[in-house]
C-alpha cells in the first residue's frame, strides 16, 4: 500500500494521539463550568493557546478554535463581509482558492456582494500588479491561498500583505492549510489566517481561525460566549491541547522534512518526464510536497482507478470536488481543458519510503501499458 493523498488528509501523529486520550481522560469537565474540574480544563486550553500563539507569533486572544478548515473559511470570509459592509460590498479572490472560500463569497451575493478573480501569471502567483488594479473603494476583502492543494504554489504572501496593510476597511484572509509545517511564510501583514491540523498529522475534528486585534468579524453560530465572542460552543479541550503539539512538531520538522521530501520530489519528477504522454503541470513555484502531472488523452479517473486496485492511492483534484469535474486549478494555469481532465495530485510527506516510490513506478508502467492495450 502506497499513500500519495497527504494534501487531502495525514494520519495523526502517535504522540498527538497520545496527548489526545490522556487529555480527555484527566479533563473531561466543560471548561466554561466554574468548579474545580471546569477550571483545570480552562487552564490547559489557556496553557495550549499560549504555546500555540508563541508558535505562530501572534497573541493567545488572536487564536479562535473551530471545527476545521471550512467553518474557519466560512468565519472568515462571512464574518468579515457581515462585520464591514457598511464600507463596500467587493470582494477579490485568488482563482485557487478552495471551494470553502468560493462558496462562502457566493453565499454573501445575496446581499449584494461582487466578487472578481484575481488572475495568476504563467508560473502560477497571483498577479500582483493586476490585484493592485482591481482593487475599489468599495474592497473590502482580499483571499489568497498561501499553498494550493493541487498544484503546490507558494503565494506571494508577504508582498501582497505589504500592499494592503494601510489600506482603510480592506482585510487580507489567506487559507494557509497547506502550508503550516511545509514552507516558511511570514504572516505579519495578513489579518485573517485559516489553519487546519489534519493537514500536519493532527486531528480532523478541529481548526483555527487567525483574527488579528485590529479586525473585528460577525460571528457565523449563535450561542453564549465560550473561549471567545466570536465562536459559541463548548471548547474541546482534548483537541485544542493536541493541535499544540501537532504544531509544535511540525514547526520544529519543518526543514527536515522539506529536505527529505525534496528528494523524492526529484526522483518522481525525472521519472514522469520520461513519458511522452505526460505533462507536468507545476512550476518553478510549486513545493516539493506537491507533484500534479496531467497523462494526455486519458482521464485523471481512469488512472486513479487502476493505480487504486493496485494499492496506490492518490487524488484527481481537492478531495471536496467529484471525481469527473476538471480541475479549475489546472485551467487556471494552463488554459487547457484536455489537461485539466486528466491531472493527477500526488502529495508526499517525510512518511513515504523509497519503497513507496519504487511501487510507484512499477504499478504506473503497468497501468499506462494496459490502458494502451485496452485501446
Amino acid at each position: 500500500m502506497v499513500y500519495f493523498d497527504y494534501a487531502s488528509n495525514t494520519p495523526v501523529d502517535e504522540e498527538v494521539l497520545d496527548k489526545f486520550y490522556e487529555t480527555s481522560k484527566k479533563y473531561y469537565a466543560n471548561p466554561n463550568s466554574n468548579h474545580k474540574l471546569g477550571k483545570d480544563a480552562k487552564k490547559k486550553i489557556e496553557d495550549s493557546t499560549s504555546s500555540i500563539a508563541k508558535l505562530l507569533k501572534v497573541e493567545k486572544e488572536e487564536i479562535i478554535y473551530t471545527s476545521g478548515a471550512t467553518e474557519s473559511n466560512n468565519l472568515a470570509i462571512k464574518g468579515i463581509c457581515n462585520e464591514y459592509m457598511k464600507y463596500g460590498k467587493h470582494i477579490l479572490l485568488s482563482c485557487l482558492e478552495h471551494s470553502s472560500v468560493i462558496n462562502s463569497a457566493i453565499a454573501m451575493q445575496s446581499l449584494g456582494f461582487e466578487i472578481e478573480f484575481i488572475p495568476v501569471k504563467e508560473d502560477g502567483l497571483v498577479d500582483v500588479e493586476k490585484l493592485k488594479n482591481m482593487i475599489r473603494e468599495d474592497t473590502i476583502l482580499v483571499s489568497v491561498v498561501s499553498v494550493d492543494n493541487e498544484l503546490g504554489l507558494v503565494q506571494p504572501i508577504e508582498e501582497i500583505g505589504e500592499i494592503l496593510k494601510d489600506l482603510p476597511h480592506l482585510y487580507f484572509h489567506s487559507d494557509a492549510s497547506q502550508s503550516i509545517g511545509k514552507v516558511d511564510i511570514d504572516y505579519s501583514n495578513v489579518d485573517l489566517i485559516t489553519i487546519s491540523p489534519h493537514n500536519f498529522y493532527g486531528l480532523n475534528d478541529i481548526g483555527i481561525l487567525i483574527k488579528k486585534n485590529n479586525v473585528n468579524i460577525k460571528p457565523i453560530l449563535s450561542g453564549g460566549r465560550s473561549i471567545t465572542e466570536y465562536r459559541s460552543g463548548t471548547p474541546n479541550t482534548s483537541s485544542i491541547v493536541a493541535c499544540a503539539l501537532a504544531i509544535k512538531k511540525a514547526l520544529k520538522q519543518r526543514k527536515k522534512r522539506y529536505k527529505y521530501v525534496k528528494e523524492l520530489n526529484k526522483e518522481l519528477i525525472e521519472f514522469l518526464e520520461e513519458y511522452d504522454k505526460v505533462h507536468i503541470n507545476n512550476t518553478s513555484k510549486s513545493n516539493p510536497f506537491t507533484i500534479n502531472f496531467s497523462v494526455k488523452g486519458v482521464s485523471s479517473k481512469r488512472i486513479i482507478e487502476k493505480l487504486d486496485k493496485k494499492g496506490i492511492y492518490l487524488s484527481s483534484k481537492t478531495s471536496s470536488l467529484p471525481a469527473e469535474i476538471p480541475s479549475k486549478l489546472v485551467f487556471a494555469l494552463t488554459k487547457d481543458k484536455s489537461l485539466a481532465a486528466s491531472s493527477i495530485t500526488i502529495s508526499l510527506s517525510h512518511l513515504n519510503t523509497e519503497d513507496d516510490i519504487i511501487e510507484f513506478k512499477e504499478a504506473f508502467d503497468e497501468c499506462l501499458l494496459e490502458i494502451e492495450n485496452d485501446g
